[in-house]
């Protein structure tokens, strides 16, 4: 557990991180589209962070909690075999390897990252909004 997690602030400070890591690892996905290697072991798989939830005490009995990133992951798909005897990196049979990422799918997932970022990003505006509204009726 991180420490610092003391109100709604770090929550949402936490889970905008955690959709940049998201959106960050879609980047890179998508920068891979498409390359080759000369063996199925090199071919590029697509990543993905993997979440788990973070509370705002030991025991899980906060009313804080939020999403981090455990770790990131490669996904385990079988690289596409594919002739190309021209290119530089073919083995002796003509084949290469390509990499796995679906640019669809990434597109999705970035569209979904995105939107999770602006949501959280919304409601931290709207709550500052309203304790700054709070504070000013008092003066």
């Amino acid at each position: 557990m991180m420490a610092g997690l003391e109100n709604i602030f770090d929550v949402g400070a936490r889970a905008m991180s955690a959709q940049m890591v998201r959106m960050n690892t879609t980047a890179s996905n998508l920068a891979n589209a498409g390359t080759v290697a000369s063996s199925p072991e090199e071919a590029f798989r697509p990543l993905r962070p993997v979440f788990e939830a973070e509370y705002g005490d030991m025991l899980g009995n906060s009313s804080l909690a939020t999403a981090t990133v455990r770790e990131i992951v490669q996904l385990d798909r079988a690289a596409e075999k594919v002739y190309q005897p021209d290119h530089p990196s073919a083995d002796s049979d003509g084949f290469v390897w390509r990499s796995t990422v679906s640019v669809e799918e990434e597109m999705v997932e970035m569209m979904e990252a995105s939107r999770q970022y602006q949501n959280t990003l919304e409601v931290m505006s709207t709550l500052r909004s309203l304790m700054a509204r709070t504070l000013s009726m008092g003066s």
